[in-house]
């Protein structure tokens, strides 16, 4: 039985998983959606006497058959690429078929996913991951999201020290499937700076937690790892992703009621990763949740690489912990 690796061309994450299940003799299978159908075919059916999809996916080196897919680990598939001589408008409807079919095919796949593209869409709304979180008791700050100048500084003016955090909304990033996404980084924001432009999309302003620290929280299946971010540079400390080298680590303990939360909140979002960072505020040293990222990053938290490698590959190899 093979796991199915859905990724784009370089990716040190996926590699690392692969690695590790290749020495445990668990047959892996690499493939990125986006080679289709440049370099990726697939022969598909179904029918009165055949209950799932049966067929194979072909790529440059061999093809894989639906039926010996065990396990699929979603990571950064690269979107798809229409042919260069196609006209926009029929590259537009390319992309859509190749969305449809393809990537459909792959979504009807009945098996373990890590995770299944439509809980990861789904767990990417904000506005859907601090509900959830909260209903799961897990403590989110006090959040707006609005497009109104006038409620926006209003609701900044509240808070302590009259400032916010302003964060993008949507999962665009560096990383982002969307070719044209650019990373949106957390900023500081009074009311006074905040411009009549705010009406043309949604924003969400969020109170400024004053912390002592930054802990990344790695959810996978029902274990948890935990480090906390030490942010060495006035940018790192407003958000630690824009100076990754001034940063240091150190693993920690979860206290029970956010481990709790996090079983419920993975549980109610229907995930079984989830990387979610929280703000430990240095006053009273409450868990404040502010990001749940069901594809993050984990590989650079050195001391948690391998404990989270080695979970990764139990979960899709079938080992239980």
């Amino acid at each position: 039985m093979t796991v199915l690796v859905l990724t784009r061309a370089f990716d040190a994450t996926s590699d690392l998983v692969i690695s590790e299940l290749s020495d445990r003799g668990v047959p892996v299978h690499r493939l990125d959606p986006g080679d289709f159908s440049d370099c990726l075919t697939m022969d598909a059916h179904i029918g009165p006497t055949v209950s799932a999809w049966a067929g194979v996916l072909r790529g440059q080196r061999r093809g894989l058959s639906l039926d010996d897919v065990h396990a699929v680990y979603y990571r950064r598939p690269s979107p798809f690429r229409p042919h260069a001589d196609m006209t926009d408008h029929d590259a537009r409807w390319a992309k859509s078929e190749a969305r449809a079919g393809f990537g459909g095919l792959l979504a009807a796949l009945d098996c373990l996913w890590v995770n299944h593209p439509s809980r990861n869409a789904h767990a990417e709304l904000r506005p859907v991951a601090l509900a959830t979180a909260a209903r799961c008791r897990l403590t989110v700050p006090r959040t707006l999201i609005t497009n109104n100048l006038a409620v926006a500084r209003e609701f900044v003016d509240s808070l302590p020290g009259k400032v916010a955090a302003y964060k993008g909304l949507g999962p665009g990033g560096p990383t982002s499937q969307d070719a044209d996404a650019h990373a949106l980084w957390t900023t500081q924001v009074r009311a006074e700076e905040i411009e009549d432009t705010v009406s043309l999309t949604a924003h969400q302003f969020q109170q400024w937690v004053p912390k002592a620290y930054e802990v990344r929280l790695t959810a996978v299946g029902g274990r948890l790892f935990a480090a906390e971010i030490h942010a060495g540079s006035e940018a790192g400390r407003i958000d630690f992703r824009t100076d990754y080298d001034s940063n240091s680590y150190r693993t920690c303990e979860v206290p029970g009621p956010v481990a709790d939360g996090m079983a419920a909140l993975l549980d109610a979002l229907q995930l079984r990763y989830a990387a979610c960072d929280f703000l430990v505020n240095r006053d009273d040293g409450r868990w404040y949740l502010v990001d749940v990222n069901p594809n993050g990053q984990w590989g650079f938290i050195p001391e948690l690489r391998g404990p989270i490698t080695h979970a990764l590959a139990d979960l899709l190899g079938g080992k239980r912990p």
